[in-house]
């Protein structure tokens, strides 16, 4: 969408320094920018490539307020965040065409808000209720009783279980399931068989949750799992029963939470991360990738950067690693 840098530099809280009479319409990196273009720097040296590049201006931080630059600036405290935000200025997301395909079922009981769309092959349970302008992907299936906001957008082939809840404005990618039954059984000592555990509880998503391709998140075993509002979950997530995460916490892919683990508000967590059961992750901690967690520990240190297995801080880690590279270096033990 084509506007001006001075509506941008509005719309985004940025001073402009520089011609606001120009247009841009686009987003793009540094190496692939051409005229029409916005791209943004963080530090000086990304700014003189962004400088040399062909995009029309750039996005800096205060370090570019004082560069005579040859190209108009739009200077922000953050600029990556900014630069997030003129993207939905100019690429605005796809707006769905409301309507209910031919082939989709939808059951008579259903509540339908204003603007609805729903895809070809669809299919929307018993007594759900779905709040106005809210997709429903192509091949995606609605259990009974689901319950879901206004302005949620669920790909295709998506699977809800009956009695799911979401907020409004959550994404649901491709393949995603959400309310399977967890992983609960009970042994019976004298047969050595597993029987299953009641797997009736809940699941409660809330606003603003974004939920990664082929993720799985089970619904609780008598009670709720949640997750809280803001939260994003990358693909490949794997969220037990009774979990509960809080606000703006962010899970990076292939990352498996064992059940009844408890995620703080403002959490961190990377990539193949594993949590034993009934751990706690307190508020603003970072779990760095591959770390190991396990069952009922408490991690706690806003800020503090995890790493290892068993997870411990950073420096602890490091320091281990530096001791047992010496004493391998004694021992003669090659690190090839």
């Amino acid at each position: 969408m084509k506007t001006t840098l001075a509506a941008v530099a509005q719309q985004i809280a940025a001073r402009l320094v520089g011609d606001g009479g120009l247009e841009v319409e686009n987003v793009a990196s540094i190496a692939s920018a051409k005229a029409g273009d916005l791209v943004f720097a963080e530090d000086e040296g990304a700014l003189a490539q962004a400088l040399g590049s062909g995009a029309t201006a750039v996005i800096a931080g205060d370090f570019a307020g004082k560069n005579k630059a040859s190209k108009p600036l739009l200077i922000a405290h953050v600029p990556k965040l900014a630069f997030a935000r003129a993207a939905r200025l100019l690429c605005p997301a796809r707006i769905f065409e409301p309507g209910i395909h031919s082939s989709a079922m939808v059951e008579d009981s259903a509540r339908l808000g204003r603007h609805i769309c729903i895809e070809p092959g669809a299919v929307v349970g018993d007594k759900v209720v779905i709040g106005d302008r809210t997709r429903i992907g192509a091949g995606s299936a609605i259990g009974a009783d689901v319950r879901m906001g206004s302005e949620c957008n669920i790909a295709p082939n998506v699977t809800i279980y009956p009695g799911v809840r979401l907020g409004n404005r959550v994404i649901v990618h491709s393949g995603a399931v959400l309310g399977s039954d967890g992983f609960g059984y009970v042994r019976d000592p004298a047969s050595g068989r597993y029987e299953k555990f009641p797997q009736i509880g809940g699941l409660e998503i809330g606003d603003d949750v974004e939920i990664g391709a082929n993720t799985t998140v089970d619904r609780g075993a008598l009670d709720l799992t949640v997750i809280g509002r803001g939260t994003k979950l990358d693909n490949l997530v794997h969220v037990g029963h009774n979990v509960r995460i809080g606000e703006d916490v962010v899970i990076a892919a292939q990352t498996g939470f064992s059940g009844s683990i408890t995620v703080e508000n403002g959490a961190v967590i990377g990539g193949q991360v594993g949590i034993g059961d009934h751990a706690r992750i307190e508020r603003g901690v970072i779990l760095g990738s591959q770390c190991g967690v396990l069952p009922k520990k408490v991690v706690r240190g806003p800020g503090t950067v995890f790493w290892g297995t068993p997870a411990r801080p950073l420096r602890q880690y490091l320091k281990e690693l530096a001791v047992l590279a010496r004493l391998g270096k004694r021992a003669g033990v090659s690190s090839s």
